[in-house]
Order: C-alpha cells, then sequence, then structure tokens
C-alpha cells in the first residue's frame, strides 16, 4: 500500500485542531463495546507503512478473537502472549527495534500491570524511539494513564457506495478525543477513503453535523499524520 495521508474536510461547522494520529507516543483506544471492531477498524486505518508489532494477551484472543492476516495487505507481526505484563513487555522492546514502524498491545481489563507507571515507560519509549505506540482497550476502564491521547471510538454508518447504492461506502467512524496533552479535545466523524486500486489512503475528519454535510476538501493535504 502507498502512505497513507490524512485530509481535513472543510464543514460547515467550524472544525478544531486535528490531532496527530501518527505522533511518537503513546496513544489509547476504547469502545463502548469490549467486541466492538471499531477501534481496531480505525487504528488500522492510522497506523503508518512498515512493519508492526500487534501484541495480545490470553483473554484478548479469547474473548475479542486476533486480526486476520491474509485480509490486512500489510506487514503485521503478531504476539500471541499469557499475561498482560508480558504484552507490555513485548511492547516496550519492540519501541527499540528500528525495524518496527509503529507498536500495538492489545490488553483486556484492568490488570495489574497496566498502572500509570508502566503506561509512562511506553510514552517515553515511544518518544525516544520516534515512533506511534498504541493501547487497544477492551473491558477496561478509563483509569489513570500517561497516554498522551486518548480516544473513544465507535461505528457510524457509512454512505451509500458510489458504484452500487445498495452496497456500503467509505467506513465511518465517530471518534472523541477525550483527552489529550498534544492537541485540544473534540469530536469527529471520521471517513477512510481508499483509492480506485486499492493504493490511495487517507483519513478524513470533519466536525459532527446534525446533516452530516461537509463541503470541499481543504486544498492544502494535511491536519496531524501526513506520511
Amino acid at each position: 500500500m502507498s502512505c497513507m495521508s490524512v485530509h481535513v474536510l472543510r464543514p460547515l461547522a467550524p472544525i478544531r485542531q486535528v490531532p496527530d494520529l501518527r505522533a511518537a507516543t503513546l496513544a489509547e483506544i476504547s469502545c463502548a463495546s469490549s467486541l466492538d471492531g471499531a477501534g481496531t477498524g480505525f487504528l488500522m486505518a492510522a497506523l503508518p507503512e512498515g512493519p508492526v508489532l500487534w501484541a495480545q494477551d490470553r483473554l484478548t484472543r479469547r474473548e475479542a478473537g486476533v486480526p486476520f492476516l491474509p485480509g490486512l495487505g500489510r506487514w503485521l507481526l503478531r504476539a500471541d502472549l499469557s499475561r498482560p505484563a508480558d504484552v507490555l513487555t513485548a511492547m516496550e522492546d519492540a519501541l527499540a527495534c528500528p525495524a518496527i514502524s509503529a507498536v500495538v498491545g492489545e490488553i483486556w481489563g484492568d490488570p495489574a500491570a497496566l498502572d500509570f507507571t508502566a503506561t509512562r515507560r511506553l510514552a517515553m519509549r515511544a518518544e525516544a524511539a520516534g515512533r506511534p505506540c498504541w493501547l487497544l482497550r477492551r473491558a477496561g476502564s478509563a483509569n489513570a494513564s500517561a497516554a498522551r491521547m486518548r480516544w473513544r471510538v465507535t461505528a457510524f454508518p457509512s454512505d451509500a457506495g458510489q458504484d452500487d447504492p445498495a452496497a456500503p461506502g467509505d467506513p465511518l467512524w465517530r471518534v472523541e478525543l477525550f483527552r489529550s496533552r498534544l492537541s485540544p479535545p473534540g469530536e469527529w466523524l471520521v471517513r477512510h477513503e481508499c483509492g480506485e486500486d486499492g493504493t490511495a489512503h487517507r483519513l478524513c475528519f470533519s466536525a459532527l453535523a446534525a446533516d452530516r454535510a461537509v463541503a470541499e476538501p481543504a486544498a492544502a493535504d494535511g491536519g496531524g499524520g501526513s506520511g
């Protein structure tokens, strides 16, 4: 796949600064339901090019399943581990590897190992390494965390497909950045667009509006996370 860029749609409602989804730090995603795939889809669309380590603990694999590698179309290294502490260790080790472009860890619930100190270590390792690190939380609470950005993600009904009105269009998510040390919190609709040849990828942010109407995309590429 070619490098995905992030474009900002100029909506009818004012839009604030769009967060950098590929910031070299620790970010956290949670969903309304522990089995919701919206967070996984949003995260997949936000990841940079290159090999990604995806680590899961045993409970996550048992309850939510694992990424289906043949359907991803990208390099993804799975680490199937037992304990949350093992996932955190694997994430730290992967951040020290220059061949890895990003690190993802899925942890179930609120294990004792996932405390503020552990998240602070991950944030500092990611910032020192210059690559993004994500925690995908399932069945967990919004407890103390050093994650620089904390997201809530839910699926949103897509528009009709361009070629077939009966088919679904591009994936849509409603995302809330409820805590952030890097940019102002906010809520957006985010669309994942893919070119006809399957190589051009972009995430388009638009402000929430009752009719979901947006104007033409901003002329300049940008917002956070251009690759």
